[in-house]
């Protein structure tokens, strides 16, 4: 409708070019109107979205069935446009109809909970829309990645290092894997796989599935990923990946790379990693260590506390292993009191880090941090395309690094992580772990007060398990009856979280 209303009045213009009906030397678009739009969406998101984050007495989700849902959203795109209270009715209506992640009450096993500077970081990057891959087009955000990087580096306890963030925690497991087996096979990079030998890897049986997937995507097969068994709490054991080490050897196959976990998914686990350190060592195989932090922020268990009640109604996350997921494990890093539970990462051959969970950064927010600083990121990933990465360039051109990445186009990331340390400090980052903790301490400590709830074991971090027994089943005795009605109180418990 703007448009129609602008074209109008170029065409009026006496110097208006005009090639096919398109006029060239006119905006595509008011730029007024387009502006008072901006302004009118921004009053929205701040009235339902930031004011209302913290309001525990608005809904998580308006929830609706899909087919009812499609029909309210009017999800149809046609020839002509809506005008603009059309399309801002449009987004009061996404806003009321999506999951508020924000809100107290939002449990989610991989992220909750708001941070305001990272979300301004956010409302800059989406409104100046930079690309990181090369210094000339994206100066600011290379230099803040290069910054977030070296001090996330030097919190790992490396001397030097190099790194890429990524599109998520998987990417860059992924990344990793195939950084293991470039080093191990450099010619891979040419020749592809023909000639190669059955490749092997290996990692907990609580590993997360990206390793399965990458392990497809790269080629390399799931077959060929050898899972470790492990401990009562999770843990892979050593000497259980000593033992296939030596099987895959006897076999022909070629190890190259262990991936240890550093908080698991489920029990948040944290890997002993001196001990396979040593291993990797031994045998000459690259040691990565997936720490990306999956699980869900514990910030609301406080909130719930005035009402005193743990209720399944109240958890409505309880799944049939019922937990409260955060496998926080990188952000321990950031804390002098818990990051002995990741002592021996420092040799590490490459670690994955999300600080978008645990820390607030902001979904999302994604590193791959690497101990080689001779450039092997680059070698891997580089195609030399000479209409990006010139190297006769008037500044130095080592500050190009989008070659090191699988993407060209690419998102600044590191600034909402950059931007929220800026405004917090490390000593604030510091306190948001030791309070995720303290969360966890005291919610365990609440079950244990409670009939009907059953913990499984003392969390050795923030990842709480435990099971709720509804009145109906705790005189019943434990068999499949049993076990097959405890798990329908998830489902349960998901119908009453969206009511």
């Amino acid at each position: 409708m703007e448009f129609g209303v602008c074209k109008q009045e170029m065409l009026q213009k006496k110097n208006a070019v005009l090639v096919d009906g398109v006029i060239l030397n006119g905006p595509i678009m008011d730029s007024k109107a387009g502006e008072k739009f901006v302004e009118d969406a921004c009053k929205i998101i701040m009235e339902e979205v930031v004011q209302k984050a913290d309001d525990v007495t608005e809904k998580v989700c308006e929830w609706q069935a899909p087919e009812k849902l499609k029909q309210i959203l009017d999800l149809e795109m046609r020839d002509t446009g809506e005008c603009h209270q059309k399309v801002l009715q449009l987004c009061r209506d996404v806003i009321k109809y999506s999951v508020k992640t924000n809100h107290p009450r939002f449990f989610n096993q991989l992220y909750a909970g708001i941070d305001y500077y990272s979300l301004v970081a956010r409302f800059i990057t989406e409104a100046l829309n930079p690309s990181v891959y090369t210094y000339e087009v994206s100066p600011v955000f290379l230099l803040v990645e290069e910054a977030v990087i070296k001090k996330m580096i030097e919190f790992i306890g490396w001397e030097e290092g190099d790194g890429i963030f990524n599109p998520g925690g998987s990417v860059s497991n992924m990344y990793a894997m195939n950084l293991a087996r470039y080093k191990f096979c450099p010619e891979i990079k040419e020749k592809g796989l023909s000639g190669l030998p059955r490749l092997v890897l290996f990692a907990s049986e609580e590993c997360h599935y990206s390793m399965k997937k990458a392990a497809s995507f790269l080629g390399i097969g799931t077959e060929n990923v050898y899972f470790i068994k492990t401990d009562e709490r999770g843990k892979m054991i050593p000497e259980e990946l000593e033992k296939q080490v030596q099987r895959a050897r006897k076999e022909g196959s070629a190890p190259f790379l262990v991936c240890a976990t550093a908080g698991t998914t489920v029990l948040g686990a944290f890997d002993p990693l001196d001990k396979i350190a040593d291993i990797c060592e031994k045998h000459g195989l690259w040691f990565h260590v997936d720490m990306v932090e999956r699980g869900m922020w514990l910030e609301s268990v406080l909130e719930l506390r005035p009402a005193v009640t743990l209720k399944a109604k109240k958890y409505s996350t309880i799944k049939a292993k019922s937990k409260i997921q955060a496998s926080w494990g990188g952000s321990a890093l950031i804390s002098r009191k818990h990051r002995r539970l990741l002592h021996g990462i420092h040799r590490a051959d490459s670690v994955a880090w999300n600080p978008h969970k645990m820390l607030l950064a902001g979904i999302q927010c994604c590193a791959l941090l690497v101990k080689d600083n001779t450039g092997l990121l680059k070698k891997c990933y580089s195609a030399e395309a000479a209409y990006l990465f010139q190297q006769d360039k008037f500044y130095d051109v080592s500050y190009d690094t989008g070659d090191k990445s699988i993407q060209c186009s690419r998102r600044p990331d590191a600034f909402k992580f950059w931007l929220m340390w800026k405004a917090l400090g490390t000593t604030g980052l510091e306190e948001r772990v030791n309070r995720a903790l303290a969360l966890a301490r005291y919610l365990v400590e609440e079950i244990k007060k409670r009939e009907g709830f059953q913990l499984l074991l003392e969390p050795e971090y923030a990842n709480v398990c435990f099971w709720y027994i509804p009145p109906s089943l705790r005189k019943m005795e434990d068999g499949p009856e049993f076990w097959q009605k405890l798990h329908q109180v998830s489902v349960m418990c998901y119908l009453r979280f969206t009511d």
